[in-house]
């Protein structure tokens, strides 16, 4: 309960109707106390996100964005089956509250989760709060930790081994996001050429999978919530939109390669990219301890995920010419697809 003023209701958010959603939360009995009003976190790359509070409670509510949605990115059961699966295992997430997935309630899908007080990190000059090069290591130790711990979850053991389909998982997302490029490409797109070389690459390189785990697809320090006095304690993992069964190994490559710079274009000022945080050869060997897995053909996952940041990088530019309300600059973010697509071509012909 929150003794502190709260701020008036807005006049409208564009996609969230509280009269809608205030009639929802009554018919599956979420307790309310005094009017619901919102305010929108962060909204326009990816999913929206808005803080929804009355005079005692606060919940976080996620749809997808109002624009230039891509096929299976915006997925709201995917988040909150497996936020709700994973409640009692030692990975922090946020309580699952409610989720409706059609457009029945806010004209799109949406889930609701309960609000965690802490800090989320996402700007290098946030990292200033945690504190030394020390301190910073020690947070990351910690990230590291919760992903491993994620890693051995037992799918079946949560009521998840329907979650996705783990035989084939990296010839699927070699394909899928091959798919996703011939979506959101530019006409005449002069990355083409280079982002259908690595595509075919990647075909022929696929490895055999290892172990299948939960997957978050997108982990890094600015999707999870910190403790605000203690930055080594994990208190949620956030944005689940991109879960599924699969090859963990991918989930740790892909965190590396959020660590390369070029992240910067896409995520200004990004905190995970910024020089004080580790290199991404010592985030993968802090993870193969975390995790006691050894990283073999890590070339190839490092490859992938590359690939992946580059279409998203242009799926991001997309949606702002398909005025989609990202705050972007379009023609930077479009730019790095080339030099992201030649980081992927050089890890793989290593």
């Amino acid at each position: 309960m929150t003794t502190e003023p709260l701020p008036p209701r807005p006049a409208r958010l564009e996609g969230l109707d509280l009269d809608a959603l205030d009639r929802h939360l009554r018919s599956v009995d979420i307790a309310r106390a005094g009017e619901l009003r919102a305010e929108l976190i962060a909204g326009g790359r990816s999913n929206l996100t808005f803080l929804v509070f009355d005079d005692e409670s606060k919940w976080v509510l996620r749809r997808p964005p109002l624009h230039g949605l891509t096929p299976s990115a915006h997925d709201m059961a995917r988040e909150y089956k497996v936020v709700a699966a994973l409640a009692d295992t030692p990975v922090p997430v946020a309580r699952a509250v409610t989720m409706r997935n059609d457009d029945s309630v806010l004209g799109a899908p949406f889930q609701m989760v309960e609000y965690v007080s802490g800090r989320v990190v996402r700007h290098a000059d946030e990292l200033e709060a945690l504190g030394d090069e020390a301190a910073i290591s020690d947070s990351v130790d910690a990230l590291i930790t919760v992903l491993a711990d994620l890693h051995a979850v037992d799918p079946e053991a949560v009521g998840l081994g329907d979650f996705g389909r783990p035989n084939g998982y990296l010839e699927r997302q070699v394909r899928r996001w091959g798919s996703q490029w011939e979506l959101v490409k530019r006409e005449n797109d002069p990355f083409d050429g280079d982002v259908r070389r690595l595509h075919s690459a990647l075909a022929e390189a696929v490895p055999q999978s290892g172990r299948t785990a939960i997957v978050h697809g997108d982990y890094r320090i600015d999707n999870t919530m910190l403790d605000s006095d203690d930055a080594t304690e994990v208190l949620a993992v956030l944005d689940w939109e991109m879960s599924t069964l699969g090859d963990p190994i991918s989930d740790a490559a892909l965190m590396c390669v959020y660590r390369h710079p070029l992240f910067n274009v896409i995520h200004a000022s990004s905190a995970w990219a910024s020089p004080r945080m580790p290199e991404a050869d010592d985030l993968a060997d802090r993870y193969a301890r975390a995790a006691g897995q050894t990283l073999d053909n890590w070339d190839f996952y490092m490859a992938l995920g590359y690939f992946k940041v580059a279409i998203i990088a242009a799926g991001i530019a997309f949606r702002a010419r398909m005025g989609g309300g990202v705050a972007a600059d379009t023609d930077r973010v479009d730019e790095a697809v080339g030099p992201l697509i030649a980081e992927g071509l050089g890890a793989l012909g290593r």
